[in-house]
């Protein structure tokens, strides 16, 4: 698929031949690349509503994503550094931080460049609905000052939950989406410039997510995910 992970399209059977279709029981796993152990999930039989107005249909169940969102959180494909050097629009410093924070304004009097972490903490929740899916996220985002000498001081760690939805659509042979933030929540998770109001953040990390992760999300999405 691509240098994250492979996916394995195997029959799980031998087709099944009747006198107007045919029948193809595929795995549809997801593995991270050249890790092939099995998900911990267990797949689910489902047919496919009897239609016969087109010349092939094709149905995805809730495992083949769900191994999909495994193997790409194993992967660390959730993982996302962003700072100056790698996203030249985003121009967010301790200044910024301290004029809504006032507590980092004590711990940090000279300006300095902002770095995030952002990370999944545990594997994304996929469940299937009528034409999309939603994706239930947990993870932190973690705030570091970037000095002079290039070494990084944390300034404050919180934890996000987000909850987003993906409208899949199949072109060119690939299985696309695109990803929209649906609800954001966050805490304090730890800090070194003392207890805040983490509710002061919500403009500026709705910001980030919205200009620069979602973005990301869908760029990558957009690239397909091949179809067998």
């Amino acid at each position: 698929v691509d240098d994250l992970v492979e996916v394995d399209y195997s029959l799980n059977s031998l087709p099944a031949v009747f006198s107007s279709f045919i029948d193809l029981d595929l795995k549809g796993i997801v593995y991270p690349a050249g890790n092939y152990t099995g998900p911990c999930y267990v797949a689910t039989p489902f047919t496919i509503p009897d239609q016969s107005n087109s010349m092939l249909y094709l149905a995805f169940s809730e495992y083949f994503f769900q191994t999909s969102s495994f193997a790409y959180y194993t992967a660390g494909a959730f993982n996302i550094t962003i700072a100056e050097e790698t996203c030249s629009y985003l121009n967010i410093s301790t200044e910024i931080f301290s004029s809504i924070i006032p507590e980092v304004a004590e711990y940090s009097v000279t300006p300095y460049p902002v770095m995030l972490k952002l990370m999944a903490t545990e594997i994304p929740t996929i469940s299937l609905e009528k034409d999309s899916f939603t994706v239930e996220i947990q993870g932190s985002m973690e705030v570091f000052a970037v000095l002079p000498d290039s070494t990084t001081q944390s300034l404050f760690t919180m934890n996000i939950a987000a909850n987003t939805s993906i409208a899949p659509n199949i072109f060119d042979q690939k299985l696309m989406g695109s990803l929209c933030l649906n609800r954001l929540q966050f805490s304090l998770a730890h800090s070194n410039v003392g207890f805040f109001e983490i509710s002061l953040l919500e403009n500026i990390v709705s910001y980030i997510l919205q200009t620069e992760v979602i973005p990301s999300a869908n760029a990558k999405l957009s690239k397909g995910f091949p179809l067998p």
